[in-house]
């Protein structure tokens, strides 16, 4: 009974001794977790500060700057409309007021909008501290194959960002500041809707522009394939068509497709870079196949 009772207390010991282990390795990952969105934190706040020290140039030229019929892109449409002679297409002024009608409406939009700023300005960084928590656990194949995950990812957004903010934003709020069912109606926008409607589009944007990357991730998990993709092609113009209403507040269908045009080139990105992953996967798997197999001969020689 003694021998029965020391064993039990001897395996006892050992499983305690391995869930403290586990314990304190979840614990450390917590810890390298919370370093991570620390560091990341204090880099929206800097941004945040950089934000706050330009804002006037932020309000003035970038948030307002779609409102303002000298924006670049409205010059852009006038010139068109001069090439192709159809003068209704040129933009030579975008109705509307924007007003305030909270005390504190002025404070909270130049926090929000500083936020706003701080975190596309900080948006490399934050994947970059993605990176950097995901990576240790990686192997080093699939460190080598995702090395560039910080330069795409950023640069899709930006690319995304320039979109919404460029060609997107002008449009629907062209359409939208110049739709009216009645003359007794005049158009009188609140600062926050502003903001919101501008922020809402642009970010829209930029994150719908990582779609190709996470293609590539869920290729790389085998949850994708390029076969699926060319498969399920007229479902997923479907569901673009649907996303491009959702982030366009406006019934306008030239402005939904405008969006829809570029995820349907990012999908088709999608399918080719998809493809790859699954050509590599295959040869890989073919190598590791052919080596086992050589082995088995060896050991039957």
């Amino acid at each position: 009974m003694s021998k029965l009772s020391g064993k039990k207390l001897v395996e006892t010991l050992k499983n305690k001794g391995k869930t403290l282990e586990a314990e304190m390795s979840f614990f450390d990952h917590l810890e390298v977790l919370r370093w991570h969105l620390i560091r990341s934190a204090i880099a929206v706040i800097v941004f945040m500060v950089v934000a706050f020290s330009f804002y006037d140039f932020i309000f003035d030229d970038v948030i307002m700057g779609p409102k303002d019929a000298n924006f670049w892109t409205y010059r852009v449409m006038c010139r068109i409309a001069d090439w192709l002679n159809t003068p209704d297409f040129c933009v030579t002024e975008v109705p509307g007021t924007i007003i305030n009608t909270q005390m504190a409406g002025q404070f909270i939009l130049q926090i929000n909008s500083s936020l706003i700023i701080a975190v596309m300005l900080g948006f490399p960084y934050l994947l970059y501290e993605v990176w950097l928590f995901i990576k240790p656990a990686l192997t080093d194949i699939e460190r080598k194959s995702a090395s560039g995950f910080v330069f795409y990812a950023s640069l899709l957004f930006v690319l995304g960002v320039l979109f919404g903010y460029f060609v997107v934003v002008p449009l629907a709020m062209n359409f939208l500041a110049n739709y009216s069912i009645s003359g007794d109606i005049a158009n009188t926008i609140t600062v926050q809707n502003y903001l919101s409607f501008v922020a809402t589009l642009t970010l829209g944007c930029g994150i719908i522009f990582e779609l190709p990357i996470v293609i590539f991730i869920l290729s790389k998990l085998g949850i994708m394939t390029p076969q699926f993709m060319r498969k399920s092609r007229q479902y997923a113009v479907v569901v673009i068509l649907i996303i491009a209403a959702i982030i366009t507040p406006t019934p306008d269908i030239i402005t939904m497709l405008t969006v829809s045009f570029p995820m349907f080139i990012l999908y088709e990105l999608s399918i080719v870079v998809a493809s790859r992953v699954h050509k590599k996967r295959m040869k890989a798997d073919a190598d590791f196949y052919n080596k086992e197999k050589q082995g088995e001969e060896k050991q039957q020689d």
